[in-house]
């Protein structure tokens, strides 16, 4: 089970974008992750004509290192930890701080 999901609330704790938030769009297997909003970078691109795909510069997200961000805990409004429970034989993540289960 891993500690951060697809659509978890995070925030960046380090790096250019130190402070923002944003929701968890795709993990990726190298230790990284697509956030919304985050890392935002201007991708030049070359026209295609036959897939209709105009050129120009794009802005799109790229990947971030995972030890940059934290999850984001709403009743705090900070960044917490996620630990793990047992709950009625089930594995459930928490929230560090407060042993909340995520996402309840």
């Amino acid at each position: 089970m891993r500690k951060l999901k697809k659509d978890d609330q995070v925030i960046v704790i380090t790096g250019k974008d130190k402070g923002k938030r944003g929701a968890i769009q795709r993990v990726l297997d190298n230790g990284r992750l697509l956030v919304a909003g985050v890392n935002v970078i201007k991708k030049h691109t070359k026209a295609n004509p036959q897939l209709g795909v105009q050129g120009g510069i794009v802005e799109r997200e790229a990947s971030i290192e995972v030890s940059n961000v934290a999850i984001y805990n709403p009743k705090t409004n900070k960044a917490d930890r996620v630990g793990f429970k047992d709950q009625d034989g089930k594995k459930v993540r928490v929230y560090k701080s407060s042993g909340d289960v995520i996402g309840a």
